[in-house]
């Protein structure tokens, strides 16, 4: 086996793949990358006990095989080189690679040891915008549960039907729902699955290039496919919650707030505290007043006023400090946010509107008198 590929295109198809290699697992073979060279194209393929990766780059290959070797290693030696052609060749089971003045020997795997890439046969299959679907998984998928004991609650349902795309994940203490109106001519009827939402969020990261991307399910995978890339992981097969049922359908009280001001004051106030302290939220509506405080029983006090537009009434409820946080990290740059309450003591809705409109639901903490 022996090839010639430039530094830059070798350095980007090894940062794609990356992330489909090791993981938790213990089997050496699966921290490795597959590399088959073959008709002037290199193939890139990692896998562990959760995803596959391919990514195919051209090359000048002179003689065709296959080699795995440490796909880390390979990687990280890839980007310290300098911009020049890199040659890789195999040689009593070593991989001699060259750039300009450099010279390295890797030992390596048995690619018949390494895992097929698993066949697929799509079932449905929807064509979306990359920059808008990136956009609306970054809103959600830090929601999800990180504990995989939880099951469904670790993934993403993601809904497409009628031109429009929900994506809805929760850990069951806080809920993020996110929609908008996207063409999609080539979906017949709706399109529904569940995704892991840490796969969700690398297979949408390393096709961040590509206008779309193809995101297609079988009985037991999601493929997302996009340029040269194809990234498949499972398929969540039990039953999302009845997310709808969480949401007020009406509200004793709803203030709108500037979200820039609002985020920079809960900033502001967070400052002091340590750990996950409580956010209090004091509501005026007669005065159009909201205080926030926040008491750290080892840094102190901090408590800020904002103006607000609101109607119903006024209470008082809290927060943890980092679901609030966590949502202006993920609420992106729309001015306008509306806060609404249903009873002091049950979950607040937070709302932002523009190109996807976004809904953050989260519970209160009981408030010490």
């Amino acid at each position: 086996m022996k090839f010639t590929v430039s530094q830059d295109s070798l350095a980007d198809a090894l940062s794609v793949v990356l992330k489909g290699a090791g993981g938790a697992t213990t089997l050496p073979i699966l921290n490795g990358v597959l590399i088959k060279a073959y008709d002037g194209v290199l193939e890139l393929h990692t896998t562990n006990t959760e995803i596959s990766i391919k990514h195919r780059i051209t090359a000048r290959v002179d003689e065709p095989g296959e080699a795995v070797v440490p796909c880390k290693l390979f990687s990280n030696i890839t980007k310290a080189l300098p911009d020049a052609p890199v040659s890789f060749e195999v040689v009593e089971r070593q991989a001699v690679i060259s750039c300009a003045k450099s010279s390295f020997r890797l030992n390596m795997l048995d690619p018949r040891d390494f895992p097929e890439f698993p066949a697929y046969a799509i079932e449905s299959c929807v064509d979306l915008p990359v920059s808008v679907l990136s956009e609306m998984v970054s809103r959600v998928w830090r929601v999800a549960s990180k504990d995989r004991s939880r099951g469904v609650l670790t993934g993403v349902l993601m809904t497409v039907e009628n031109n429009t795309i929900r994506l809805v994940a929760t850990d069951s203490y806080r809920l993020a729902v996110c929609d908008t109106q996207v063409e999609t001519s080539n979906l017949e009827g709706s399109f529904e699955a569940i995704v892991p939402s840490e796969s969700l969020n690398d297979a949408l990261s390393v096709m961040g290039d590509a206008p779309t991307i193809m995101v297609g399910v079988t009985d037991a995978q999601v493929v997302f496919e996009a340029g040269n890339t194809c990234y498949v992981t499972r398929r969540m097969k039990e039953s999302f919650p009845s997310y709808r049922m969480l949401i007020p359908s009406a509200c004793a009280m709803t203030a709108k707030l500037d979200n820039t001001s609002f985020a920079a004051a809960v900033k502001r106030v967070s400052a002091i505290g340590s750990g996950n302290p409580t956010l209090r939220f004091d509501i005026d509506t007669e005065a159009g007043v909201l205080k926030l405080t926040l008491i750290s029983s080892d840094q102190g006090y901090a408590s800020e006023t904002l103006d607000i537009e609101a109607e119903g009434k006024s209470g008082c409820t809290g927060f943890s400090c980092h679901y609030i946080a966590d949502f202006f990290n993920m609420a992106g740059h729309d001015k306008d946010l509306t806060l609404e309450i249903q009873d002091y003591g049950r979950p607040a809705v937070f709302k932002t509107y523009g190109k996807v409109n976004y809904l953050y639901l989260a519970m209160p903490i009981r408030l010490s008198e």
